[in-house]
């Protein structure tokens, strides 16, 4: 028994406890009742948590794209998982995934090419491999492969699960583990290099890492939209926290508040998962945006200190 299917099976009763207390017709009982949605409302809490921890990182090292560019590598893996009739394609993605964070790492580590030029001839290269691929050896682009662009919680079975389950509990826990080193290293490398601590060596595993916390976010949001929940809710709760702190709080919250909603309003409206989420998220941070504009134009004061 995995991770996740041991978590399922833990929560599955008190999901379905609470089903009535939800909201809508499907919702509740989509994700609340079966089994299929209680995986899919899992797997995306426990995305959702993970990334928001990451998400808060990469915005203060300026690695927002970084995500999306990983994300589009992945597909190129899950693409060559489907030609070789892989059973689980996202392991394919885990693989070309580490390959390509560290590979942009040393490139920009060395000076060799900046990040963002890095990041852009993965993100289009791998992209493109994964297409031509699937038009021709794998029949053009599915449903299936539609899932992976865009996001699909029917795909994930308890494999996929436990997938997910696995790297988000590892990820945050390392994360937590390496926070104050990594936020050391992060706010001044050139202090912290002087002090002994190992800027390289973290540096490289926050990219191994943010490559694995891409994949378990693909069959969420696609490959196409894991900005929307990796970057969205963090650059959210930078507009609210006044600490580094309270900024992991607020994005924890805005967050979860984005895919619950997500979830609901994908459910009732019968639209995607994925597309759903990363409109929710664009919203709800164009929401406190405009909140804290006009909470800044009537206390004006405050702009001042």
């Amino acid at each position: 028994m995995g991770l996740g299917t041991l978590i399922h099976d833990l929560l599955s009763p008190v999901l379905e406890y609470i089903s009535p207390l939800m909201p809508g017709e499907t919702f509740p009982i989509f994700f609340f009742e079966m089994g299929m949605g209680q995986r899919a409302l899992i797997a995306a809490i426990l995305v959702t948590v993970v990334s928001g921890f990451l998400g808060s990182f990469l915005l203060i090292r300026n690695l927002a794209l970084i995500g999306d560019g990983l994300a589009h590598v992945s597909f190129g893996g899950v693409a060559v998982g489907i030609v070789l009739g892989a059973a689980a394609p996202l392991w394919y993605a885990l693989v070309f995934s580490l390959i390509a964070a560290i590979l942009i790492f040393e490139l920009q580590s060395r000076e060799l090419l900046t990040g963002d030029a890095s990041i852009a001839i993965f993100l289009t290269g791998m992209l493109g491999l994964g297409l031509v691929i699937l038009r021709v050896f794998g029949g053009g682009i599915t449903a299936d492969i539609e899932g992976y662009l865009f996001g699909s919680l029917l795909l994930i079975d308890d494999s996929s699960l436990d997938l997910v389950a696995t790297i988000s509990i590892i990820a945050l826990v390392i994360l937590i583990v390496i926070k104050p080193i990594l936020l050391a290293t992060t706010i001044d490398p050139l202090a912290a290099r002087v002090q002994g601590l190992p800027v390289r060596a973290i540096g490289l595993l926050f990219s191994v890492i943010t490559a694995a916390v891409v994949v378990s976010m693909v069959q969420i949001v696609g490959t196409l939209l894991v900005t929307a929940l990796l970057v969205t809710p963090a650059a959210t709760g930078q507009l609210v926290g006044r600490s580094f702190r309270s900024c992991l709080i607020w994005t924890q919250f805005f967050g979860l508040v984005t895919v619950m909603l997500g979830l609901y309003l994908s459910s009732e409206l019968r639209s995607g998962s994925g597309s759903t989420i990363a409109l929710v998220a664009a919203m709800v941070f164009a929401f406190v945006a405009i909140l804290q504009g006009l909470r800044r134009l009537a206390k004006p004061e405050e702009n001042l200190n």
